[in-house]
């Protein structure tokens, strides 16, 4: 990776290097207006990921200590960091110019779990990585505060609602579009794990057998951890699968089918438990990126919301 006249390569130990975790940014580069690229070296992952940054108004010119508020916002599966400024205007949006936004490496089918690998745990340990060795890491050299919500689309949906569910507290509001957030649910266990084998991955690495190993299942199934979701506001989002106003004429979609029943499954769970829950479940509307776009903007007033000194 070249990194760009005048941006900054950082070594390990330095401020904007070190942090907490072990994890290190090795190099730095500026791609764009607001858009930073980072390379991380992560203990976590036993190798480097990158981190895309959209940094606040006045980020370039920040002191030592100041900070701003933070939005996590994951990708999909199959995709990579880049992919919501690449398919959306979010680097655009006047309405994040005060916040930080962070969009990892989520790996093409990593999950946003710290892999079972049959009962020996190690690398991916990808929710290590974000929230325990990136989010200080940014804390402690590029201006991250404390005041956090996460949005995230399809597996990043599931790593939205596992990452407030496994650390109450640690953000806000959560926002899933078109999420695979009932993983357990129906036959969906057969599609990861032949997502999972496209990618040369051990599909029984990632949580273990559904059956043997349900309690790894459910401790990754947002279905099941609805109770620890009680304290954080929820935006939940999907289409039916038929086609809508961003698809060709009798488009149907099997998979975002399947995610708006999962999702609806789940927004009845998390009512039941007594969580402050937004829905937008807009009917017609495929897994694609203008409709994850759209759901951005109809949440973005809840996240920020959320983001507000005092709340």
């Amino acid at each position: 990776m070249a990194v760009l006249p005048g941006t900054a390569t950082a070594a390990a130990g330095s401020e904007e290097g070190g942090g907490t975790g072990g994890a290190t940014v090795v190099a730095q580069e500026k791609v764009g207006t607001r858009l930073v690229d980072l390379t991380v070296s992560s203990p976590a992952l036993g190798r480097t990921a990158k981190v895309r940054l959209l940094t606040p108004d006045g980020w370039d010119e920040r002191r030592k200590n100041q900070r701003w508020p933070v939005l996590l916002l994951l990708h999909g599966c199959c995709d990579t960091y880049d992919g919501w400024t690449r398919e959306t205007d979010v680097a655009t949006l006047p309405q994040l110019r005060g916040t930080l936004v962070v969009m990892p490496e989520g790996g093409p089918s990593g999950w946003y779990s710290d892999w079972w690998n049959h009962g020996n745990g190690g690398s991916p340990a990808w929710e290590t990585f974000h929230l325990r060795e990136l989010l200080p890491l940014l804390e402690h050299g590029y201006g991250a505060g404390h005041r956090r919500v996460i949005a995230g689309l399809s597996m990043g949906g599931l790593g939205t609602l596992l990452y407030t569910a496994h650390h109450p507290g640690m953000f806000r509001a959560a926002a899933s579009y078109s999420g695979v957030v009932h993983p357990l649910y129906g036959d969906f266990p057969q599609t990861l794990t032949k997502i999972l084998q496209a990618y040369g991955e051990d599909p029984l690495a990632l949580w273990g057998d559904p059956v043997a190993q349900r309690a790894i299942w459910e401790a990754h199934d947002p279905y099941y951890l609805t109770d620890r979701l009680r304290s954080t506001p929820v935006f939940l989002s999907s289409g039916d699968g038929t086609a809508g106003p961003f698809d060709p004429p009798g488009a149907h979609d099997a998979l975002e089918a399947q995610l708006n029943e999962m999702n609806h499954a789940v927004a009845d769970q998390l009512k039941a438990a007594g969580v402050q829950l937004t829905t937008d479940f807009y009917g017609p509307g495929t897994h694609h990126w203008p409709y994850w776009q759209r759901e951005l903007h109809r949440s973005l007033p809840m996240l920020l919301h959320a983001l507000r000194p005092g709340r």
